[in-house]
């Protein structure tokens, strides 16, 4: 794992995603992308700050689970594992039935720093997937605080 890590800091093979290094590969592929995808269950179900994100899942979290990692896999430039087995994510239809305000967005997003500071080591690469998640996370919000479609 070091030397994966000193080969990703080094100036031939920098640090951020290129056409030939995507950030699945950045991160450490599917070993990392699991544990992404699964920290961040992790976090929702403890968190007292992401309380009403848990309340909406439908529980046990095994199948949301394993799809997260599948999404998370294609979205991350690795293999498109979601798309196989579902087509498009589609990810704003997907989420139409379900309340999407700025408060479960906010909360998403505390699960989704966390385990990105958990499992991204490079702070510039934890940065920008940050910031590309919020842009996402943002686009599935349906409603407004007062429950007024969006």
């Amino acid at each position: 794992m070091l030397k994966k890590l000193i080969q990703m800091l080094s100036p031939k093979n920098p640090a951020h995603p290129t056409p030939q290094q995507t950030p699945y590969q950045l991160i450490g592929g599917e070993e990392a992308t699991r544990r992404l995808a699964n920290r961040f269950y992790d976090i929702m179900t403890t968190a007292p700050e992401a309380a009403e994100l848990y309340a909406i899942h439908p529980l046990p979290l095994d199948t949301i689970r394993q799809k997260f990692f599948e999404f998370l896999s294609g979205w991350l430039g690795g293999p498109g594992l979601f798309e196989q087995k579902y087509g498009h994510p589609r990810l704003r239809m997907r989420h139409m039935p379900f309340t999407v305000n700025p408060t479960l967005r906010d909360q998403w997003m505390f699960c989704m720093n966390q385990a990105l500071s958990e499992v991204v080591a490079d702070p510039v690469l934890r940065g920008g997937l940050s910031e590309a998640l919020g842009q996402l996370a943002s686009h599935m919000i349906n409603q407004d605080e007062k429950g007024r479609p969006r």
